[in-house]
């Protein structure tokens, strides 16, 4: 009697609250609509449409995993989108021929720089006589040899002991030392006595190299250079054979203004002037956007026409700090140029690389 009293009780609320909602209301629950469609019918597929909303936005997912998922469902469509309109672009463009328009250029940071007043004229008289005159002058008159010495901060670690000697293998007639306490100053004069023509010093921080010195003898200039993404030969994917000892070609790439010339030139005069093309080893230094990159490569003939490139390693990259006049001298030593970090404008700063 209980049971039977109860489920009464639950039908008499039902149909109260069926009769206080409108007739329009107790169709939407069923999903069921009576507007009629555009020839009297169909009204229940626009219904089972509208359940949905057309303007559905990912981010209103509150679940985590479903709303990741639905992104990358998102994208996948996006990317089928862009291949289909490419392929279709392709084939309009082979119907039309040589009638076809010219491809879009795409806008990147570097064709969109503004340009900068101090790019410097190969042909340029002042230029000329700069190199003829400047501190690397007897280096590309073949009038030295390098000589360098690559040394650390004191007391490296395992990273920055292997960094060393791998950028070691790589220079010719470079030797390492390993610092126990000496200061700069000392071994700046001791370089100049036994005729090294160059000083390299890797800095670190918390066992990563994050800082090169690289300073010109015996009357500088000397270059500070922020160093980052330094990976050992280990590091690198489908990397090749140790390098031999053959003496590397040098390319400088992008190194156009007055400031990037004078770097340029610092780094062509560690390799020596007559490289062995026997080797097939190059030295890459590349500029872009004011980071220089460096890689070291094989490269091998597979015919006339393909050339097949090798990674040896190591790879680095490097951010001018400051460019200082003589030799290393934190103190009192006379600056020409200095990055400054927060007096950089829509330009970019006055001077590039």
């Amino acid at each position: 009697m209980a049971a039977g009293k109860k489920s009464e009780s639950v039908e008499s609320k039902k149909r109260k609250k069926s009769k206080s909602k409108t007739p329009e209301e107790n169709h939407a629950e069923n999903g069921i609509s009576e507007q009629p469609g555009p020839s009297g019918g169909g009204g229940e597929e626009k219904q089972q449409g509208a359940l949905f909303p057309p303007t559905f936005s990912v981010s209103e997912i509150k679940n985590k995993q479903r709303r990741h998922f639905m992104f990358l469902k998102y994208k996948l469509e996006k990317r089928k989108e862009k291949l289909a309109l490419r392929k279709k672009r392709k084939k309009e463009r082979a119907a039309l021929g040589d009638k076809a328009p010219p491809k879009a250029v795409p806008k990147t940071i570097e064709n969109q720089r503004v340009h900068d007043e101090t790019t410097v004229d190969p042909e340029d008289e002042e230029v000329a006589y700069d190199e003829a005159t400047d501190e690397f002058a007897p280096y590309f008159n073949k009038q030295m040899t390098p000589k360098i010495l690559i040394t650390t901060s004191d007391r490296p670690r395992g990273r920055s002991v292997r960094f060393t000697e791998q950028l070691s293998s790589i220079i010719p007639n470079s030797h390492v030392y390993y610092r126990r306490g000496l200061a700069l100053k000392k071994i700046i004069p001791q370089c100049i006595a036994k005729d090294f023509t160059d000083l390299i010093i890797i800095n670190e921080d918390r066992k990563v190299p994050n800082g090169l010195v690289l300073c010109h003898l015996p009357n500088g200039p000397t270059a500070h250079f922020k160093l980052s993404n330094a990976r050992l030969r280990k590091e690198i994917k489908r990397k090749g054979k140790e390098p031999t000892e053959h003496k590397p070609e040098v390319i400088l790439n992008n190194f156009s203004t007055r400031l990037g010339h004078s770097i340029g030139r610092m780094f062509a005069s560690l390799f020596p002037h007559d490289p062995q093309f026997i080797g097939r080893q190059v030295a890459t230094f590349h500029n872009q956007r004011d980071y220089i990159f460096f890689r070291y490569h094989r490269y091998i003939f597979k015919s006339e026409k393909r050339v097949g490139m090798q990674e040896l390693g190591p790879r680095f990259t490097l951010k001018l700090r400051s460019l200082q006049k003589g030799t290393f001298d934190s103190k009192h030593g006379e600056y020409e140029w200095v990055h400054k970090r927060h007096e950089m404008d829509s330009n970019r700063r006055k001077f590039h690389l």
